[in-house]
């Protein structure tokens, strides 16, 4: 028996393979490869001394995932396939709309043509939107705030609909809070296409001396010091969070949301001081305007996962930092770079 896992050439997908090799699973990758890269998986593979079958095709094609099915045995998918970018999606709602829905949509069906039930979905807290308070429960209502988050929102309440439908799924809804962080060797990490969208792989940029300086939104804020508060929580702790909601959906049935964060915020100057101090770089920084849109504060209540799944996140601020730099430093163009030497030679 094997694990599918879509996106696992990802940030998470990545670190999420490494963890359920080491704990003695089989398992199987899909992705498109269209925000990740092939040797992300190679390396997955040099960290755990374990080989496991990659096939580099599109979720919406479905006679490719069906094949992908039938040539292994699957008893369970972890689903972290899908665009991601708010900014992008934004932009470009149709296209979010259309390849996050679509294949999730053709995923769940295939799944069902195969008799395989059980699923972990990869959500965000942006379902949230604006919160109502801190810290943020499951119970909390939702109500995404953009295009990407709505699409989070959306498969959510479709795989709701399907347990209802067919009692024999076991679903698990994962909602991350902010993932940052690497694997400890620095091997593998966060590879962002462009210009990073999120805070942490930016102040690694800014250290490593891609980018000039951190743009701060928002120094006015009802805060310690001003700046927007989250929670930030480390990859390796989220990838261990998957294993638990594993065990979990094969012991049960029915559909279950789970928080996964640390439940304890951090604001962006904090955030680029600890990042200084893990890096010995300055970061150099700009207040600017408030972005339309952001909060003040967000992070989680994690009792839930603490006690259903008995996970916590056991990382902190200080690791956080020095693996994302280990990794940012050791690979300072990411994965492309091997490409590009590749191209050379």
């Amino acid at each position: 028996m094997a694990i599918l896992v879509t996106g696992g050439a990802g940030y998470i997908g990545s670190h999420t393979c490494v963890e359920l090799l080491n704990a003695g699973f089989n398992i199987v990758v899909v992705d498109n490869l269209s925000n990740s890269h092939p040797e992300a998986l190679k390396r997955v593979t040099e960290l755990t001394n374990k080989s496991f079958p990659s096939y580099f095709i599109d979720l919406m094609d479905r006679d490719s995932l069906d094949h992908v099915f039938k040539e292994h045995h699957i008893d369970a998918v972890i689903h972290f396939a899908g665009l991601k970018a708010v900014g992008e999606s934004v932009q470009f709602p149709l296209k979010y709309y259309h390849d996050n829905l679509m294949s999730t949509t053709t995923l769940c069906e295939v799944m069902e043509e195969n008799n395989v039930r059980q699923l972990i979905f990869s959500s965000s807290a942006t379902v949230y939107g604006v919160p109502q308070h801190v810290p943020i429960d499951e119970n909390a209502p939702i109500g995404a705030i953009n295009p990407y988050g709505r699409t989070k929102q959306v498969i959510e309440q479709i795989l709701h609909d399907l347990v209802q439908s067919n009692p024999n799924w076991s679903v698990a809804i994962l909602r991350y809070f902010n993932p940052v962080g690497a694997h400890k060797s620095g091997r593998i990490g966060e590879d962002p296409s462009g210009v990073p969208n999120n805070l942490v792989p930016y102040i690694a940029q800014v250290a490593v001396g891609k980018l000039t300086e951190v743009s701060v939104y928002g120094k006015d804020y009802d805060t310690l010091d001003g700046t927007g508060v989250r929670d930030y929580i480390h990859v390796v702790d989220l990838a261990l969070g998957h294993l638990k909601a594993l065990l979990k959906i094969r012991a049960t049935q029915g559909v279950c949301t789970y928080n996964l964060g640390t439940g304890q915020g951090f604001s962006v100057l904090e955030m680029i001081q600890a990042f200084q101090e893990a890096s010995g770089r300055t970061i150099p920084y700009r207040i600017s305007n408030r972005r339309q849109g952001d909060i003040a504060t967000c992070y989680a209540e994690t009792t839930k996962a603490n006690t259903e799944l008995n996970w916590i996140a056991e990382r902190g601020i200080e690791e956080m930092c020095r693996d994302t730099w280990r990794w940012q430093s050791m690979n300072p163009n990411g994965y492309r770079e091997l490409a590009t030497l590749a191209q050379k030679g």
